[in-house]
């Protein structure tokens, strides 16, 4: 049986050589997006964990402070402000970002109050001021409590939101990131009523607190920052939930 081949010769038209230009040029594009983002990625981790390195830093002079009781000039900070609103950032391993807390509070001039901090300089000349140690044993969570908050502290380490002296009667509030990678407060939604964390103030005096309560709430909800304790010491913890849609409060009393 005989078989005829038959061969089309491919005209090339200007349209073809449009339309191949066209998806040349979509190419080249997303190479180059994926290359940029993978770039942006690795900066993004890096920068995580340069901030890490120095909440490291921060940590261990406290330690060695402590560990040889060496007495520092103390810093004494009032605050006074009856409005506070403090802005937090979810980020993921991949480094993408969203702004996601935004607290705003008025409190009684009655809350004004004055804490003790620690000047710790990193390696790169920048001081950081913290005023406590918080450790989640249950979670391997151990950093300084920073004694102020800002978009770039809360990049350094856990900040101080509001309340009294660390360890004194009233509702200490502590903030930070939520990182995927575990980073920071990245681990707190696995803890659990029960479960139990100290906080070390510059003292040394270590206090233990146990988990009374653990919730979600919106983020115009802030009563979780009240101060009103009925003469308890406690500590609240405040962390972003589903990409900044919600909050993560974490409520414990000493024991």
């Amino acid at each position: 049986m005989n078989q005829i081949l038959v061969s089309e010769k491919l005209i090339v038209t200007p349209e073809i050589r449009r339309k191949k230009r066209i998806y040349k040029f979509n190419f080249f594009l997303c190479v180059f997006m994926a290359c940029t983002l993978f770039s942006y990625c690795i900066y993004a981790e890096y920068d995580r964990n340069k901030s890490e390195q120095i909440s490291q830093e921060i940590l261990l002079s406290l330690q060695e402070t402590d560990d040889t009781e060496v007495q520092e000039d103390n810093t004494t900070i009032s605050v006074k402000d009856n409005v506070l609103v403090v802005q937090l950032k979810e980020e993921d391993d991949e480094g993408a970002s969203e702004n996601v807390v935004e607290v705003s509070n008025l409190l009684s001039h009655e809350n004004e109050t004055t804490s003790e901090i620690k000047e710790s300089v990193s390696a790169d000349g920048v001081s950081y001021y913290s005023e406590a140690v918080l450790k989640i044993p249950s979670l391997d969570i151990e950093y300084p409590v920073l004694s102020n908050t800002s978009d770039e502290l809360l990049k350094v380490s856990l900040n101080r939101l509001w309340g009294p002296k660390p360890n004194e009667v009233g509702n200490y509030v502590i903030v930070g990131h939520n990182y995927k990678s575990g980073k920071m407060f990245g681990k707190l939604s696995l803890i659990s009523k029960g479960d139990t964390f100290t906080l070390t103030d510059l003292s040394n005096r270590t206090i233990t607190y146990e988990v009374y309560d653990k919730y979600i709430v919106d983020p115009t909800d802030v009563s979780c920052t009240s101060q009103l304790t009925d003469g308890r010491k406690e500590v609240t913890l405040i962390t972003c939930k589903s990409y900044g849609k919600q909050r993560l409060i974490v409520k414990a009393r000493e024991v």
